[in-house]
């Protein structure tokens, strides 16, 4: 997935912290600078294209709303970035020498949860 071109996320932004649903008059009134219903409407329908927004007629109009929350989507975004390194230990590394200490115990914390029993999730030694 590529990251989001500036018009895509100030939308993205939009729909994320939205409580429902918004028609394209919605989000263009609510845009920081002044666009065509035409480009919003270009904008939303490219989202959709790339699953990142679903869509549901309302009356004439679509309304839209995110598939995936914020977090997801960073979370993917990050997913992509590590692929691409030649050297993912190394990467997360650099990566988690940059977090504060209230970060490395999220995250700490995180592992954690996701593997509560502390198993190695290595194929290779056998413990998982």
């Amino acid at each position: 997935m590529k990251q989001l071109g500036q018009l895509e996320a100030e939308v993205m932004e939009l729909l994320w912290k939205s409580e429902s649903r918004l028609s394209v008059h919605d989000v263009r009134d609510n845009l920081t600078r002044p666009l065509a219903y035409t480009t919003v409407m270009t904008v939303l329908d490219n989202l959709h294209t790339k699953n990142l927004v679903g869509r549901e007629k309302q009356g004439r109009a679509f309304v839209y709303s995110p598939t995936r929350s914020h977090e997801e989507h960073t979370a993917e975004l990050l997913g992509n970035v590590l692929e691409g390194s030649n050297d993912r230990g190394a990467a997360l590394m650099h990566f988690v020498g940059q977090l504060t200490p209230d970060e490395v115990a999220q995250l700490q914390a995180a592992v954690t949860q996701a593997d509560p029993v502390g198993r190695s999730t290595d194929p290779r030694d056998g413990s998982a």
